[in-house]
């Protein structure tokens, strides 16, 4: 099978997706990022239609790309005017990529939706083509609705390929912009499309690419299928971001590409970068990483069940389908009231942990487990509470500091948002620290005086950062006096764990998550989490 090229748009189709945006300067710290994995061609933009696409291709003049090839994206010229008056393909000109994308209309509705003739339209995608040649520019070509209208007027859909090839394109991109194409359609297509072309053109001028949206939650499959039936170019965008429903993501097409075809479009050490580029993006994008996620999400390899858990410690391929780390990820085994005497031993062992002894076994913990969860506490979402909670029951647990008291206000003047303040009493190592702090709420007041507490005594809690504050009501059918769920997740310069609490009383419950986090990170300050994750790609936040 052929080689195939991975073209990303995330900086253009994905940005059109709804509450996704990047400044210009994001847009090239995304761009260095996805040439370092090895993306052979990155739209940077349309640099006719806005001052942020401008700037970027500006700034990327001054950048140096060992991978990828920045490209500019446009239309195809106005209806009834030169093509080198164009303003459009001038600014594309004027943006300096060695390679330029231009959509052109395939489907004979939206010709006649335009007011335009169908002999126009193929002299509009010709003469465009033709003229970006002259430049010495690489062309790409995007058939806009090419599956609708090749449905309608396969003639026709198939006669603007033919007119953008003897124009010069360098590729004949196939996009079903609409994303309701079924797969098998597609692959017929695909098949018919390019048998057609080889009657009409030489061998060199046939290379189809694909580009799929997810309307039908199929543009991952037919973007695989289309490459299966002869396409060389895949279009996407990481984590499948776009208009509607998404784009392509390509953090499933390159791993299937390169794992379940053998197809190596990037190398395998860079497959294993695919990870931290989707969470570095996600990031970026302010947008929460999907957790469900193929291949890179954080649940993609992770096992609940005993019986699931029990066979992939004798056999990992018994319920996973590929070594996770070959895309940077790891298995995860979370430990639950489904949990069997499986799911803790190997949790334990993940975590550098000793459960001989001490009249406990992994029965007996996940027992007590069961117990827990019933009372509304949910330990696999929270390494670090699940590990202290095994230290307290096997009586390895050594606190680091005791809490003796704390006190919390809340202040709302009229003409003011509201302000927290926290006063705390702890002991550490028998001498008692009394102190007091402000917050954005309760819970950032509270971990701001226990911080500045302990940072009497431990001064390396600058490097620690709460990332993540999560409120759940365990049963809302109690109302106000309903228990309360508090998840905190947080990190340092080498790792991630999560905490929880429970209580009727969010301030209690939150406090109990906040001191796990607190004495996990000082109890254990050179053990590494079990998800492997790095913690560049995050930005700290307080809690409210």
């Amino acid at each position: 099978m052929e080689p195939v090229l991975l073209y990303d748009t995330t900086l253009r189709d994905g940005t059109q997706g709804e509450d996704i945006s990047f400044t210009a300067k994001e847009k090239i710290k995304i761009a260095i990022k996805l040439d370092d994995i090895g993306i052979h061609y990155i739209e940077g933009g349309w640099p006719g239609s806005n001052p942020r696409d401008k700037k970027f291709f500006e700034l990327a003049k001054n950048v140096e790309f060992k991978n990828a090839k920045i490209t500019a994206f446009g239309s195809t010229r106005k209806p009834n005017i030169a093509v080198e008056l164009d303003p459009n393909l001038n600014a594309i000109l004027e943006s300096g990529t060695p390679v330029v994308a231009i959509f052109g209309k395939t489907w004979d509705l939206h010709v006649q939706i335009m007011d335009n003739t169908l002999d126009e339209n193929l002299a509009m995608i010709e003469e465009s083509v033709a003229f970006l040649k002259s430049k010495g520019r690489e062309v790409i070509y995007d058939a806009e609705h090419f599956f609708d209208g090749y449905k309608d007027n396969p003639e026709y859909a198939v006669k603007t390929l033919v007119g953008a090839a003897g124009s010069g394109a360098d590729f004949l991109v196939l996009c079903d912009t609409n994303g309701g194409t079924m797969t098998f359609d597609l692959e017929r297509i695909v098949r018919e499309v390019k048998a057609s072309l080889e009657k009409e053109l030489s061998p060199d001028k046939i290379k189809i690419g694909i580009h799929t949206h997810n309307d039908c939650g199929m543009a991952v499959g037919n973007s695989i299928t289309a490459v299966n039936a002869g396409a060389v170019m895949v279009q996407g965008t990481i984590n499948g971001y776009g208009e509607r429903c998404g784009n392509a993501d390509l953090t499933s097409v390159i791993p299937n590409l390169c794992c379940k075809m053998g197809i190596e479009c990037i190398s395998p050490e860079n497959l294993k970068k695919m990870q931290k580029l989707s969470r570095f993006i996600s990031e970026t994008a302010n947008m929460i990483p999907v957790n469900q996620r193929p291949f890179v999400g954080k649940s993609a390899f992770a096992h609940k069940g005993g019986i699931h858990v029990s066979a992939i410690i004798k056999e990992p391929k018994a319920y996973e389908h590929m070594v996770p780390g070959l895309v940077g990820n790891e298995r995860r085994v979370l430990v639950s009231d489904l949990s069997g005497k499986s799911n803790v031993e190997y949790k334990a062992k993940e975590l550098g942990m000793d459960l001989g002894g001490n009249g406990f076994d992994s029965r007996k913990i996940v027992s007590e487990i069961k117990k827990m969860e019933q009372d509304g506490y949910q330990f696999d979402a929270a390494d670090g509470s699940f590990r202290i909670m095994v230290e307290k029951f096997t009586k390895q647990f050594e606190p680091v500091f005791e809490l003796k008291s704390f006190r919390v206000t809340i202040e709302k003047d009229m003409d003011r948002p509201c302000t927290a303040h926290a006063t705390i009493k702890i002991g550490v190592d028998d001498k008692d620290e009394i102190t007091a702090a402000e917050g954005d709420g309760p819970v950032s007041a509270l971990d701001n005086a226990l911080r500045k507490a302990l940072g009497q005594f431990y001064p390396n809690l600058e490097s620690m950062k709460l990332v993540d504050f999560k409120v759940r009501v365990i049963d809302g059918r109690d109302g106000t006096a309903a228990k309360v769920r508090v998840l905190i997740e947080s990190r340092d310069q080498d790792r991630i764990w999560s905490t929880i609490g429970v209580s009727e009383d969010i301030i209690e419950a939150s406090w109990q998550a906040l001191a796990d986090s607190f004495h996990y990170k000082l109890a254990h300050p050179s053990h590494t989490n079990g998800n492997g994750n790095g913690t560049d790609w995050i930005n700290g936040m307080s809690a409210g």
